[in-house]
């Protein structure tokens, strides 16, 4: 066997790590595959991607694509078909190569691959296939895979990537047609979407049969993500969220990712010059928490008037402010639903609280002890001792005091809200 010419996968590596960086969707959790003592890596129990392993630990992936050639002419990708950009192509035996030298060296613990679309979709598909079963029928592979599934794949390419992946994605881009029309007219949300119930049915399918047999094959036991780029159309959050409310709905999605909008070199006049600001980005993140988690709909976070999230504070505040007749709860006797709608107050903080009501009553220094964030829940909650801070509720100030002084994103807080999810 031939030794890999180290130079030119370097090359190539520099070009296609680079182009995928603009794919989101990449973080995962939820796989449990068993681990081969005679196999390499392991997933058990963390994430991957950068992602934050339930000690703590942040581990990572090799994202990459198989080759940024593409047919395609989306005006918001890099490697449109009309753009100058560096070109490159990886063989599926190079992909190969690169992971398992890679996690020998314990730079990584899985593989995130992509490709642009060249020759056609299923051709594409099959070279992405390739890779994710070499490295598990050759090499024993058992470390963490995602392979990101080609808009317009067959039926039956789709259901073999999910055999080899532990999770796949289809990326839907826009939350609505019109914006694929304007930027990306040869794509359509209903191709994306179709792949997506494909996905959906198999998962469901594979967990029947698994209750039946213990022979039964896995497919994506980390289930399905997908991605929207936020800001390069006028769309509203209001617009977004309630499309990712529906693709959790209709395809068991275990998360929607977006990505803020980077202007790219030589971008189409119909695009923005300037990037949207982070802070929105991750304001759609803490909405989706909310509709994931704490029972919130899309249509309760935006309205006709605002139909964007608020920037200078996280949207169950912002919520709490408008609807302020839903409060104060009192923590000794209010719902988990009612408490779940508490600013400062996240699941886990929840269910302490339920778990401890039987044996005490609780106060503000329970709360304090549970690490709730005071400064913004005391003015919306009735505890066992006094609390003085309930009385400006209706405080035509009350904002002043729950929402941050700047719009200045904290790399910290960021980090927990990612991290922990507790708003």
């Amino acid at each position: 066997m031939a030794l890999p010419d180290w130079n030119l996968l370097k090359s190539k590596l520099s070009v296609l790590a680079d182009a995928a960086k603009y794919d989101a969707s990449c973080s995962s959790s939820g796989s449990q595959r068993k681990r081969d003592p005679k196999g390499m890596g392991n997933v058990e129990g963390m994430g991957i991607c950068h992602s934050y392993a339930p000690d703590g630990r942040c581990i990572s992936l090799l994202k990459i694509l198989m080759t940024n050639f593409c047919i395609y002419d989306c005006k918001y990708c890099v490697n449109r078909v009309s753009s100058d950009v560096k070109r490159a192509k990886f063989s599926p035996e190079e992909i190969v190569t690169l992971t398992l030298e890679f996690y020998r060296r314990n730079y990584i613990e899985g593989l995130f691959l992509s490709s642009g679309i060249v020759e056609s979709s299923d051709s594409t598909m099959e070279k992405l296939i390739l890779v994710a079963k070499t490295l598990r029928q050759a090499h024993r592979f058992q470390g963490y895979i995602h392979l990101k599934v080609v808009a317009g794949a067959s039926q039956e390419l789709i259901e073999e990537a999910g055999l080899w992946a532990d999770r796949v994605s289809a990326n839907i881009e826009m939350p609505a047609q019109p914006d694929l029309d304007l930027l990306a007219p040869a794509k359509t949300i209903e191709s994306a979407t179709t792949s997506m119930d494909q996905i959906a049915e198999k998962v469901k399918e594979t967990k029947e049969e698994q209750k039946k047999t213990f022979r039964a094959p896995r497919f994506a036991p980390a289930g399905q993500t997908t991605q929207m780029i936020v800001g390069a159309t006028p769309s509203s959050d209001s617009l977004i969220l309630q499309s990712s409310q529906n693709l959790y709905k209709k395809y068991s999605l275990r998360r929607v990712y977006y990505s803020a909008y980077s202007p790219i070199p030589h971008a189409d006049v119909l695009l923005p010059t300037e990037q949207p600001p982070l802070i929105r980005e991750n304001r759609l993140y803490q909405a989706d928490w909310l509709l994931r988690f704490y029972k919130f709909d899309a249509s309760e976070l935006t309205s006709a008037e605002d139909p964007n999230l608020a920037l200078d504070m996280d949207p169950k505040t912002a919520w709490a402010l408008k609807h302020r007749e839903y409060f104060p709860v009192n923590v000794n006797t209010a719902s988990r639903e009612q408490l779940l709608r508490v600013p400062g107050f996240g699941v886990r903080n929840v269910e302490r609280i339920l778990q401890m009501r039987p044996f005490r009553k609780i106060t503000l220094m329970d709360l304090a002890k549970l690490r709730v964030p005071l400064k913004r829940a005391r003015y919306f909650v009735i505890t066992s001792d006094h609390n003085p801070d309930v009385m400006l509720l209706d405080s035509q100030h009350l904002k002043e005091s729950v929402a941050p002084s700047s719009n200045q994103l904290s790399l910290f807080d960021l980090a927990v809200t990612a991290k922990t999810g507790e708003l």
